[in-house]
């Protein structure tokens, strides 16, 4: 029988830590790292036009997501992009909504609208706000940017799922700065204690903030450790491997529990001068700025 045809099922057990390393060796998962690392370059080469074009910024946030959304959009969710409101559908959430150009870029690519539709991304009247407003496209599941609401919102979804015995998955990607937040371990809690089997939720831990490290901001370390002992199998992984958090996605699949994927990224990842260097948070590239990151990107 068709997985999201099956009544959702509850099991119980805490799964032991699994580490990167252990993820690695799982035989069964297949990938084309290849073909999803120049998806991925496209992605990035999009978003630095769109910041440059639009007058945007929040770039190096959308930059270091781009393999998280690339893992989850080609090689897990089941997501049709010509019925994007399938009732039955995977959801996703992208809870750090000042990244939203990265999904808009990602869902373009995906085939579930234009891509000339990107060009129109911040300016007055646009389907594509700079943080997303509520079924603002197709493929956009909820508004997103007060942070910590994303994973309540996946949470309830997928309580929503289990009630109705429809059994989609949901996946959640928060900042690590969201991970300050009360609301995101209040819903970590709920998940565990009532054993939420089909909700992941992928930290992109590229440990900035809008005013420092992340680190420094509040002590949010251990986060592997964390997620653990709040009751949920837990990970940390390379975030931009995107073969590696493939399989971390489908090995979550397979946990009693609901998964917490820390994933390891680079603020600004795919330009050299922009990778790690907070002032991304806020800048916009120059003339001079987009066409050397095109460039490295090989779209000049």
């Amino acid at each position: 029988m068709d997985r999201r045809a099956e009544a959702f099922e509850l099991t119980h057990g805490i799964d032991r830590l699994m580490t990167f390393p252990d993820l690695k060796h799982m035989a069964d998962v297949q990938s084309k790292p290849a073909d999803s690392r120049e998806i991925a370059r496209r992605i990035r080469a999009r978003l630095v036009r769109m910041s440059h074009d639009a007058r945007a910024p929040h770039l190096g946030s959308a930059m270091s997501c781009v393999d998280l959304l690339v893992a989850a959009y080609w090689s897990f969710l089941d997501i049709d992009p010509t019925r994007p409101d399938d009732p039955l559908r995977d959801r996703f959430i992208l809870s750090k909504g000042h990244a939203a150009a990265a999904l808009y870029a990602t869902l373009a690519e995906r085939g579930f609208f234009s891509a000339d539709l990107l060009e129109t991304y911040g300016r007055d009247g646009s389907q594509l706000p700079e943080q997303m407003s509520p079924r603002c496209l197709p493929g956009v599941e909820a508004a997103t940017g007060s942070l910590g609401h994303g994973l309540p919102l996946g949470l309830g979804m997928a309580l929503a799922g289990r009630i109705q015995q429809q059994a989609f998955r949901v996946v959640v990607i928060v900042s690590d700065g969201e991970c300050n937040e009360g609301s995101v371990w209040e819903a970590a809690m709920m998940a565990a204690a009532q054993q939420v089997r089909h909700l992941t939720v992928m930290i992109d831990f590229n440990r900035w903030q809008a005013t420092g490290r992340s680190e420094e901001v509040l002590a949010i370390s251990p986060l592997l450790e964390k997620w653990s002992a709040f009751g949920w199998h837990a990970v940390e992984i390379d975030g931009h491997d995107i073969g590696g958090i493939t399989v971390a996605l489908k090995h979550a699949d397979d946990t009693p529990q609901p998964s917490a994927i820390v994933c390891r990224t680079v603020k600004g990842k795919g330009v050299s001068f922009m990778e790690d260097d907070n002032n991304w948070h806020y800048r916009i590239p120059s003339d001079e700025e987009l066409a050397a990151a095109l460039r490295e990107l090989r779209e000049l």
